[in-house]
């Protein structure tokens, strides 16, 4: 299910959430630090496509679930 509540926080809360700052979530997207910068107080939705759809997976946890944990 989508998860509206995601779309109404800033690219920095999400991060923050997360315990990422821009530059490890830039690493993680391939893009430089500074345009993840630019996209801080950026709510989720305002984002452009091709960038939020990079970003939503990265910024929801998911790459959390791949993890192998012994």
């Amino acid at each position: 299910m989508f998860n509206w509540s995601l779309m109404r926080k800033t690219v920095k809360e999400l991060r923050k959430n997360q315990y990422l700052t821009a530059k490890d979530l830039a690493d993680k997207l391939h893009l430089d630090t500074s345009e993840v910068l630019k996209l801080d107080d950026l709510r989720l939705k305002d984002v452009d496509e091709p960038l939020r759809s990079q970003f939503l997976p990265i910024l929801r946890g998911d790459y959390m679930d791949k993890i192998p944990w012994l």
